[in-house]
């Protein structure tokens, strides 16, 4: 795999996201309370909700406008809910998130 350097963990909060603009559309880049990071779409499948905005707890987040729940892991719903997010392959090296080029695009994220 290729990579691309999206940067510094600190710049994504605690059990927050930060969004990363990419040839395939905004990915949101999550961090948990445990210093994870996971890459996936920014919009929820339902409403489009801006999952970036939404409450990370543990490996999942909650769309902020209806409260469906994604797995960061497999981007699943869960629970009853129907659905299922893009998630994209992401590492930390040292401090820096890097995210799987081809997953993304030809071009680099910026």
């Amino acid at each position: 795999m290729s990579w691309i350097d999206i940067g510094h963990i600190d710049d994504v909060p605690l059990r927050g996201a930060r969004l990363v603009k990419t040839p395939v559309g905004c990915v949101a880049v999550f961090r948990t309370a445990e210093d994870q990071v996971f890459a996936a779409s920014n919009s929820c499948p339902h409403k489009g909700g801006p999952l970036s905005e939404g409450i990370v707890h543990g490996t999942k987040v909650t769309c902020p406008l209806h409260n469906w729940v994604f797995s960061l892991e497999t981007g699943e719903a869960q629970g009853a809910d129907a659905g299922r997010i893009a998630t994209y392959p992401v590492r930390i090296e040292g401090k820096r998130i890097l995210i799987d080029a081809a997953s993304v695009g030809k071009k680099a994220a910026a």
